[in-house]
């Protein structure tokens, strides 16, 4: 075993990151990304993330796919961008390179039997009828003028089951004309310790060769594979966004990025503020929500629950490690709940621009409490609502929904006849939509627009339904709204057993927050406060 204290990779060279997410991230049971959506998907890795290359489909696959490749290097060409993009092909006498052609792809990842398991068993065939198979393909790829790398699979099994075999291989490939070697742990059943010999073995005797690790996640190692890759002198790791991919996921994006610039002082030339834009352009485009836990990314990773968390924040950031939610354009939150302390409930009011007097903050939190204990879940723009109902000033309440009748049906289009109360003032109007709750916000909107208040953007609408299958099961829908060049999102829940009608619950109060927070004078401020 090598020496895994010590760092191999002391180049101050960037690793370079090639994402994998139109590709192997496609391979997530349940993902197909549409022509738009991968070209969206590779601007933005490409021009805000700042990755060095984006492998975007295999070869062959269909016509739809072969579309979707000439869309993107069309794009790609007036960008001068066509170099960062790649495809995986194959040994299959010359098919790939006439479907590079007609594709405009100027790069081969070619995929190649990295353990002798594999070849015999798969393609039933010797090491000599290979490696001669692959050359010619480099050859021919190389008269043609396509830039070529080589992927050799499961070569995770093939160094501790057949290192001869590898090392003849690797041998043979440092003779041809290839840029970069890439190393899979197909299966994802590697160790960091594993990985790290795996990766010296090659590196011993060919120092000079670029070397690049593909990761996936089945042992949820992915990431310490890619760290010790990185230490063994590998100068390349394949990500995916989200970690999307086949079984378990590749290596994530995110998290690898992070731990590389964190613990191994690595330049990826990756742009961090933009990885959690990246996350939920993918996640929307997918259909794969992430878990609100998920590092860096998830919805709760920076929020702090415990209230002496909170109250050790304030008093200089005693529990905030280095990760910290400014580097990924986010925001520290602290939850509300039967765990908040003086000082969650202080941050989130400062947030909000609310200012309360000692006594009505004591009250608050004591709601705040005791809603916790009941199991029910408290946002910060539940603030206002609690603090209306604790000081019994229900008219700070300023917008209510009066009536709304929604027909909804097959065969008829839906519409929505919506009343509303605007601080006192009664509102009407009718509109149709694509479905019950369009037709609502529609009416909403030509109401907002006659009176000049503008809506934020709904970014994001989740409905929650407990298991068990009753069809009379209350549901808990979750609205995120965002406001124009205002980084923190206004989170609103409805509850109702009706889909529709919690939706416009949580509407409601999305509005009673605009309404209030843009009112020339600080709602729910006591007079005896000192502002």
């Amino acid at each position: 075993m090598f020496d895994t204290k010590k760092n191999y990779n002391t180049s101050n060279d960037a690793i370079q990151i090639l994402d994998v997410t139109l590709r192997d991230g496609e391979q997530t049971q349940g993902v197909s990304f549409s022509s738009a959506e991968k070209l969206n998907i590779a601007k933005f890795l490409l021009q805000k993330l700042n990755v060095h290359r984006v492998e975007i489909a295999s070869a062959r696959v269909s016509k739809g796919e072969l579309a979707s490749v000439q869309n993107i290097m069309n794009w790609a060409r007036g960008e001068s961008l066509q170099d960062r993009i790649e495809i995986l092909g194959f040994v299959d006498g010359g098919k790939t390179l006439d479907w590079m052609k007609q594709a405009g792809v100027g790069t081969l990842n070619l995929l190649t039997k990295g353990s002798l398991h594999h070849l015999e068993k798969q393609l039933r065939k010797t090491p000599e009828e290979h490696f001669s198979e692959v050359s010619d393909v480099i050859h021919n790829a190389r008269k043609l003028g396509f830039r070529v790398n080589v992927y050799l699979e499961d070569w995770s099994n093939g160094f501790r089951n057949s290192p001869g075999y590898v090392m003849d291989f690797v041998s043979h490939l440092s003779k041809e004309d290839i840029n970069y070697l890439f190393l899979p742990d197909t299966l994802g059943v590697l160790s960091p310790f594993e990985t790290f010999d795996g990766i010296r073995m090659i590196l011993d005797e060919f120092p000079d060769m670029h070397l690049e690790f593909h990761g996936h996640n089945d042992y949820d190692l992915a990431v310490a594979n890619c760290m010790a890759a990185v230490k063994a002198g590998a100068k390349g790791i394949h990500v995916s966004v989200n970690g999307l991919g086949e079984r378990a996921g590749n290596s994530p994006l995110e998290a690898v990025v992070t731990a590389l610039h964190d613990k191994l002082q690595a330049n990826t030339g990756i742009n961090e503020k933009e990885i959690t834009n990246a996350s939920r352009l993918v996640e929307v485009f997918s259909g794969k929500r992430i878990s609100a836990n998920r590092p860096i990314v998830g919805e709760d990773v920076f929020t702090q629950t415990a209230g002496v968390h909170a109250d050790g924040d304030k008093k200089g950031n005693l529990y905030a490690n280095p990760i910290l939610p400014e580097r990924f354009g986010r925001l520290r939150s602290y939850a509300l709940g039967k765990l908040a302390g003086k000082a969650s409930l202080s941050e989130n009011l400062k947030r909000l621009g609310l200012v309360l007097t000692p006594e009505m903050e004591k009250k608050v939190l004591e709601r705040i409490i005791e809603l916790g204990d009941q199991n029910k879940t408290v946002t910060p723009e539940d603030l206002p609502f609690i603090i209306a109902d604790v000081s019994g000033d229900s008219e700070r309440i300023v917008f209510n929904i009066v009536s709304c009748k929604v027909e909804s049906g097959m065969g008829c289009p839906p519409r929505a006849n919506l009343k509303v109360s605007i601080k006192g003032e009664i509102y009407q109007s009718e509109a149709s939509g694509d479905g019950g709750y369009d037709a609502f916000m529609t009416a909403l909107y030509q109401i907002t627009k006659s009176i000049d208040i503008k809506l934020p953007r709904l970014y994001d609408y989740e409905v929650r339904i407990p298991p068990g299958g009753r069809t009379d099961a209350l549901v808990e829908t979750v609205i995120t709204w965002k406001k124009q060049d205002d980084p923190i999102p206004i989170r609103t829940i409805g509850v109702d057993s009706d889909q529709i009608v919690a939706a416009m619950k949580a509407t409601e109060k999305m509005m009673n927050i605009i309404l209030t927070l843009n009112s020339e004078t600080n709602e729910f401020v006591s007079e005896s406060a000192n502002v």
